[in-house]
């Protein structure tokens, strides 16, 4: 993938502002009519950069497009390694298999993602929007097929400029043809994750698969066309509650993209090597501009536009080092830094502030009872439930009897062989299955019935256990209470 576009010399010495703008999509220019309730949209041609935040950009794209797409093929254990089956209520993750009462482990998850965006952004600002996020790799990725079939940014906006031709028309639809596939293949490797994805597969290709499918495999793919192929930015804009927020996380310590103005400013063009009296060292090229995704001027300040992926800073370097002047106009720093003219040790040193050790510390701990609860977590489980339209009855042979359901859910990917016993009171026998056969990740419910002698007991609630023992492993053993009713 050939992403990079070297700034030409015409461009790093020159100031032409109108070149850096972006292209109106509407007949009017912006802010011409001062009573218009929204601002026109004007269309961002994000220009190529490559550089050292771009390779980790691109690092993302891969690791994160090949874990999706990916994932959802890989076998484990005669099935698929990661498989979400909603129809049986079993959620496969490689070795485990989690049930709805498994809510728990979800709850936890979530709150570490949630710690982890409150840590990573009040460090370094929004490295999950400028590197993760589904909306940026996606867009990345259509902007990549977008650039290989009609050409680099300059050639972009000719061809939109341009009246209809055989060629312009040629050039569209190959362009769009490659992202409603892209969309395509995405919506069915998501709806793979909830339906076997080779019966998918062959279901779409012989015509058969489910109502519900193509409904999900459609919806989820006309969104990442829309989001990454039409809307683009105005999502991170106008849409993304996270935008929003961002600044409310934000403190004077926190790294975020910054421009030097008190070195860049007063902007001029130079010559290369050539120092002007009295003239920062802005060239004023306008190539920061052109290479950010959402179409802002980091010059202007942060805004909360910005998506933080550091293209910008990559644009900037490669101009610098052009023009023979040191890298860094446009770096990560921190207000304070800025403003105190701070070096790197002492950014280091106030990043680790008191905020960030508690954030550090409550993700550890949450992490550490996740991994704890996920090791320690029986792959056996019995809900017993007191049948409640007989409460107690009388038997033969002077007997008490009470009349209890069980639910038995092997959550290991083996067979098991179960003895179940009962206890807790004196005389106490089970009348019905006391051996129980379980296939793999199977759920069973058990109807049993407890006796005990009358004469044993007084009248009230009493304590019974019912005991679960797996015959092919002595540890795995349940004690779960329950209530025997006298009358």
């Amino acid at each position: 993938m050939d992403r990079e576009e070297k700034p030409s010399s015409d461009e790093t010495t020159s100031s032409p502002e109108v070149s850096t703008r972006v292209v109106k999509l509407h007949p009017r220019a912006a802010g011409a009519d001062a009573d218009a309730l929204y601002e026109v949209r004007q269309k961002v041609y994000p220009r190529a950069v490559s550089g050292r935040f771009a390779a980790w950009r691109w690092a993302l794209v891969w690791l994160t497009q090949l874990v999706f797409y990916g994932l959802c093929w890989l076998p484990w254990n005669d099935r698929q390694a990661v498989l979400f089956d909603l129809a049986e209520r079993k959620f496969y993750v490689f070795g485990w298999v989690f049930w709805p009462q498994d809510v728990f482990f979800l709850a936890i998850l979530l709150i570490i993602c949630a710690y982890s965006l409150f840590l990573f952004t009040a460090v370094a600002g929004r490295l999950w929007c400028g590197y993760a996020c589904p909306q940026t790799v996606y867009t990345e990725i259509f902007i990549w097929i977008e650039k290989l079939v009609e050409g680099d940014r300059a050639r972009r906006m000719k061809l939109d400029a341009a009246g209809a031709s055989f060629r312009k028309i040629l050039l569209k639809a190959v362009k769009y043809g490659a992202w409603v596939a892209v969309a395509l293949w995405t919506g069915v490797s998501f709806v793979g994750y909830f339906s076997p994805v080779r019966e998918l597969l062959s279901g779409l290709i012989n015509f058969s698969a489910g109502g519900w499918e193509i409904f999900w495999i459609l919806f989820y793919g006309g969104f990442t066309y829309l989001m990454a192929g039409v809307m683009r930015e105005q999502v991170c804009k106008y849409m993304c509650p996270y935008a929003r927020f961002q600044g409310v996380m934000f403190d004077p310590d926190t790294l975020v993209i910054t421009y030097d103005e008190e070195r860049g400013e007063p902007r001029g063009s130079r010559r290369k090597g050539v120092a002007v009296a009295g003239q920062g060292d802005c060239v004023d090229c306008g190539i920061c501009v052109q290479v950010c995704p959402t179409g802002i001027d980091i010059r202007q300040g942060l805004q909360y536009e910005c998506i933080g992926c550091a293209a910008c800073i990559d644009a900037c370097d490669q101009v610098m080092d052009k023009v023979e002047l040191p890298r860094g106009l446009i770096r990560y720093s921190t207000e304070n830094a800025i403003r105190k003219h701070w070096g790197r040790g002492d950014i280091i040193r106030h990043v680790l502030r008191p905020r960030i050790l508690i954030y550090v510390t409550v993700l550890c701990a949450i992490c550490i009872a996740f991994v704890w609860g996920l090791t320690t977590r029986k792959p056996l489980r019995m809900d017993v439930i007191k049948d409640r339209t007989v409460l107690v009855r009388e038997v033969e042979g002077s007997l008490l009897e009470n009349v209890y359901i069980l639910h038995v859910m092997n959550m290991a990917e083996q067979p098991r062989h179960l003895r179940l016993g009962v206890s807790g009171i004196e005389g106490v026998t089970l009348d019905g299955q006391s051996e129980i056969e379980m296939l793999p990740a199977q759920n069973k419910t058990l109807t049993v019935r407890v006796r005990v002698p009358l004469d044993t007991l007084t009248k009230g609630a009493h304590q019974v256990f019912f005991d679960l023992q797996a015959e092919d492993d002595s540890s795995l053993r349940l004690h779960e209470k329950a209530v025997f009713i006298a009358p």
